[in-house]
C-alpha cells in the first residue's frame, strides 16, 4: 500500500545526510543552480519542517479534542513549508509570504453556522504561496469559500452528507489503482454539457485514451494512473484508494484538497482560539449538525494531510530527471 511507502521515505528522510541528498536530487531534477550548495543549506531547516509538522500532528492525536485544530492545523503548515523547500530553495523570500493568506469574517454571535461560514482568500501569504509553487493554481485573491463547499470536496465526509441532507455531493467513478473511470451517464445532464462537451472537460484534467457512452454509463478510459496529487474536480479517499467525482458541476474545480484542508483548519483554528464561548458550547452540549460535520473533519484531516503531503515528497524521489 502506498502509505506504507510514505511512512518509510519519511523515515529515511530523518537524517541530515539523507535530507540533503533528497534536497540536492530534487534542485537537479528542476535545473537550478548550486543544487549541492541549496541542498547543503537547507536540509537542516527541511528536516526540523518535517520534525516538527509530525510532532504537532502526534500531540494533536494524543491531545483533548478542544485543543486539535490548533495543533493540526501548525502541523500542516510544517508539513507544507517542508515541501516547499523542494521546489523553492530560497523560501521565505520576504515577510509577506509567511503570513496565513486568508482571513475569516465577523461572527454573528446568534445562530451562527459552521456549514455557511466562509474565509477569505487573501493575494499574499502561505495559502497563495503554496497553491502556486505546489499545485501550480493561479491566484485566487478576495475569492470566498464556505465551509460546506469545501467539505463536500472531501470523499470521506460524502457518507454524512448523505445521511444530513439525503443526497451525495460526490460519487465513486474509480480507483487510482485503474485506468478506467465509469460515470452515470446522467451526469451529462446534471453537468448540462453534451458528450463531446464532457469529454472535452475530462481531457483538461485526464489522460483520455478512448471513451463509450452506453445506455446507463459514461467510460472513459485513461492512458495513465491518475495521482492522489491530480488538479481536478476528481479527489481520492485515503482509506478505499477510490477516485470519487462531484455530481454537479461548480465553478473553481482547478482545485487541490490539500487547499481545502488548510481553509478548514485555519478557520477551526480561529474558532478554537477565539470564539471560546461557541467552540465551548459545540462541544460540551453538541447543539446541532455543525459538532458531526467538525468531528468527522478532523478525524480525517489528522489522517490524510501528513499522508498527502509525504506522498509529495515521495514523488519528488521518484521524478525522473
Amino acid at each position: 500500500m502506498w502509505k506504507d511507502k510514505v511512512n518509510s521515505f519519511l523515515t529515511y528522510l530523518h537524517s541530515a545526510e539523507s535530507a540533503q541528498q533528497y534536497l540536492t536530487s530534487c534542485y537537479e531534477k528542476e535545473k537550478m543552480d548550486d543544487p549541492q550548495k541549496y541542498g547543503y543549506q537547507n536540509c537542516y531547516r527541511f528536516l526540523y519542517y518535517l520534525q516538527h509538522g509530525q510532532t504537532f500532528y502526534k500531540s494533536g492525536k494524543d491531545s483533548p479534542f478542544m485543543i486539535q485544530p490548533i495543533l493540526y492545523f501548525y502541523g500542516m503548515v510544517h508539513l507544507l513549508k517542508a515541501c516547499l523547500l523542494t521546489v523553492k530553495p530560497g523560501y521565505p523570500e520576504n515577510t509577506s509570504v509567511l503570513a496565513h493568506g486568508v482571513s475569516t469574517r465577523k461572527r454573528k454571535k446568534q445562530q451562527y453556522s459552521f456549514l455557511k461560514d466562509e474565509v477569505k482568500i487573501q493575494h499574499k501569504g502561505l495559502f497563495p504561496y503554496f497553491a502556486s509553487h505546489l499545485f501550480h493554481m493561479e491566484n485566487r485573491s478576495n475569492e470566498k469559500k464556505t465551509m460546506q463547499e469545501l467539505l463536500e470536496g472531501i470523499p470521506e465526509m460524502n457518507d454524512l452528507f448523505f445521511f444530513h441532507a439525503g443526497s451525495f455531493p460526490l460519487i465513486k467513478v474509480g480507483s487510482i489503482k485503474e485506468k478506467t473511470f465509469t460515470f452515470p451517464a446522467n451526469i451529462l445532464d446534471d453537468f448540462h454539457l453534451t458528450e463531446k462537451s464532457f469529454l472535452s472537460y475530462i481531457n483538461n484534467y485526464f489522460p483520455v485514451m478512448d471513451h463509450q457512452l452506453e445506455k446507463e454509463q459514461f467510460v472513459i478510459k485513461l492512458s495513465e494512473y491518475v495521482s492522489p496529487l491530480m488538479n481536478s474536480p476528481a479527489v481520492f479517499h485515503l482509506e478505499e484508494e477510490n477516485v470519487y467525482f462531484p455530481v454537479r458541476k461548480r465553478s473553481g474545480h482547478n482545485w487541490h484538497e490539500v487547499m481545502s484542508h488548510y481553509l478548514l483548519l485555519y478557520n477551526l483554528s480561529m474558532i478554537c482560539r477565539y470564539e471560546t464561548e461557541w467552540w465551548g458550547d459545540l462541544l460540551h452540549t453538541l447543539p446541532n449538525t455543525d459538532y458531526s460535520f467538525i468531528r468527522l473533519f478532523m478525524e480525517v484531516t489528522s489522517q490524510k494531510i501528513p499522508n498527502i503531503l509525504g506522498y509529495y515528497l515521495l514523488e519528488k524521489h521518484n521524478k525522473k530527471n
